[in-house]
């Protein structure tokens, strides 16, 4: 099954996060974040273009289930993920809520609102997260007065869509357990690029997020799952997931993938 085509439409009910101003605090924590490799904003002030306290207005924590922002929302701030992890959600022109994205820590949020000036998507928080608030104004006079920080802002945008348009094809026309034996293997290797433990880690997201991402229903994710744990390529203790033999999911991905005519869904 193909991802809907996406239209641009209010949804959710989800509550808004809202600052908190006792964590609203840039400055000096920017030096010893531990997201600052990773921070687009840090990866300017390493380039000379700005210190990274001059555009981070603040921080924002955001809970379980709450919205980061909603369509129509004015874009006034773009949000760097300090810790925690967020989905992005649509709506198809089914009017069906869709996950087209999961976000982690160093990842960007609120570019859907760069073409319109009003944000396309929801931004909801998987669980209790933290977000440092980039202000797009002072991002725009940072790009305005460095060529470096323009560049910077250039590549960053050419390396997400890179990475979307990458990954929208490669699952196009993958078999069902194909697309989730790539979905577990990104989440391993995103885990590990930031430290963490690949081979272990837990899967913030419900099995229907995981289904509406990869386009199967939440009962072919289960049967999937407990069918890879019975191979013993993974291991499955509630949420946290193990890659038992990477080799094997490997190996599964390099299989030929069925035709998108003939390609059925559980």
């Amino acid at each position: 099954m193909k991802p809907h085509p996406i239209a641009v439409v209010p949804g959710g009910q989800a509550e808004l996060a809202v600052p908190d101003p006792m964590t609203a605090q840039g400055g000096s924590a920017c030096s010893v974040c531990p997201a600052l490799p990773t921070c687009m904003a840090g990866a300017m002030g390493m380039l000379g273009c700005t210190a990274p306290e001059l555009i981070i207005g603040g921080r924002r924590k955001v809970g379980r289930h709450q919205s980061l922002y909603r369509p129509n929302d004015v874009l006034a701030t773009l949000f760097q993920v300090r810790s925690g992890q967020f989905k992005l959600v649509a709506l198809d022109l089914m009017g069906e809520q869709r996950v087209i994205g999961f976000y982690m820590a160093g990842d960007l949020l609120g570019l859907d609102g760069l073409a319109t000036g009003q944000h396309q998507l929801r931004a909801v928080a998987l669980e209790d997260s933290e977000v440092c608030e980039i202000s797009y104004a002072g991002l725009q006079a940072a790009m305005s007065a460095s060529p470096a920080a323009l560049r910077q802002f250039i590549q960053l945008l050419g390396h997400v869509s890179l990475r979307e348009a990458a990954t929208s094809a490669f699952m196009s026309n993958m078999r069902c357990e194909q697309r989730l034996g790539y979905f577990l293997l990104n989440m391993s290797s995103r885990h590990a690029a930031l430290g963490y433990s690949g081979t272990s880690f837990m899967l913030r997201m419900s099995r229907a997020d995981i289904g509406s991402y990869v386009g199967i229903t939440p009962e072919s994710v289960s049967r999937l799952i407990g069918r890879f744990k019975h191979n013993g390529w993974i291991t499955v203790q509630r949420r946290n997931v193990g890659i038992a033999d990477r080799e094997q999911l490997q190996r599964l991905l390099s299989a030929d993938p069925i035709p998108a005519a003939h390609s059925s869904v559980p």
